[in-house]
């Protein structure tokens, strides 16, 4: 199951004995346990019904134990055992992972064992970044449907998940402008929704989170400054195009969001200039590539003096700058002034 559909269960009090949830995105692990723990507690004393395990530091038959132990004061127990990959073999002739075993049995096979008759008055939540699919645990879960799939989400998903946030915040948010910042935040789903939260914030309540807002609190560049440095570009005019750089250019970031702006204007232009090529007009062509209408004739006109290929030619050297600003020792304004001059070229 999703996320959502795990969050939408503990809203509604459908609790499901047992919970296994895989994945690395740490925010959607966190809600869904969040929502979990807090269903379970409705009717009783909030955390008197509560144990929270970490997978080897506790035994898997401690952790059954305390599953099968009724609760108290309240309607069910939460049980939370954190870090189950950690009972994953470190070796191929190391089967029981480093845990205990019970007689033959080992953890994940006792969890398995546990999940064919959990408790009915306990919500046992198994949290791990990844366990084997073959693992008899997992095969369980997916057949019956209690995983819940936290993993990261791809980055054409992405915009959609910051459309849902702002919505469920209040507001308004074009498509263009979500993009921008799943680009500009993406892909940690933590940083995203910490942005989405310091731009509700700015733009208070019910109003729409604008290109502005996103300019004012996630990065110093507005995209119609970036529209104008990659005209300079376009028109190979270094000087200007340099000029702009440093007018822009933040080093508190590192300038990773300057350069996720940059991205982001070049595949619409790449979209820009694929519909150009299929004869669509130029306020057409600009409406499906995202460029802002009152661009679109300036772009084409730009485009019109670029040898074929070069927008690709432009995201391989983004691609390739974003790997030098992660990773290089170099400073980052050196590394961007490269990438302008190469663009330029």
């Amino acid at each position: 199951m999703t996320p959502e559909s795990a969050i939408r269960e503990a809203h509604e009090g459908a609790l499901r004995p047992l919970y296994l949830v895989l994945g690395d995105e740490q925010l959607l692990v966190h809600r869904v346990v969040a929502a979990l723990r807090e269903a379970s507690s409705k009717g009783g004393v909030s955390g008197f019904n509560d144990d929270k395990f970490q997978a080897g530091d506790a035994a898997a038959a401690q952790i059954i134990n305390a599953a099968r132990m009724l609760p108290m004061m309240g309607p069910r127990r939460f049980v939370l055992v954190r870090g189950v990959e950690r009972w994953e073999p470190k070796r191929a002739d190391d089967d029981d992972g480093g845990g205990e075993t019970k007689g033959d049995a080992k953890p994940l096979d006792l969890l398995a064992e546990y999940a064919k008759n959990p408790s009915p008055s306990s919500v046992v939540v198994l949290v791990a970044t990844k366990l084997h699919g073959s693992r008899k645990l997992v095969t369980d879960a997916k057949k019956r449907d209690f995983v819940v799939n936290c993993e990261p989400l791809s980055r054409k998903a992405l915009p959609a998940w910051v459309l849902g946030s702002a919505k469920q915040r209040g507001h308004a948010i074009s498509a263009d402008v979500a993009d921008l910042l799943a680009e500009m935040a993406g892909p940690d789903l933590g940083v995203v929704d910490d942005a989405l939260e310091r731009l509700s914030l700015y733009v208070g309540p019910g109003a729409p989170i604008t290109d502005e807002a996103v300019a004012k609190v996630v990065t110093r560049v507005r995209q119609s400054t970036v529209w104008e440095l990659l005209d300079a570009i376009s028109a190979r005019r270094l000087g200007r195009a340099l000029g702009m750089l440093a007018e822009v250019y933040d080093q508190r970031d590192g300038g990773l969001k300057l350069l996720g702006a940059v991205g982001w204007s070049v595949r619409q232009l790449v979209k820009f200039e694929s519909a150009l090529r299929r004869g669509v007009e130029p306020t057409e062509a600009a409406q499906r590539a995202g460029v802002p209408p009152f661009k679109a004739r300036d772009v084409a006109q730009s485009l019109k003096g670029l040898p074929r290929g070069t927008t690709e030619r432009w995201l391989s050297l983004l691609a390739e700058t974003d790997l030098a600003l992660k990773g290089s020792r170099r400073p980052a304004d050196a590394i961007l002034e490269g990438l302008i001059i190469q663009m330029c070229r």
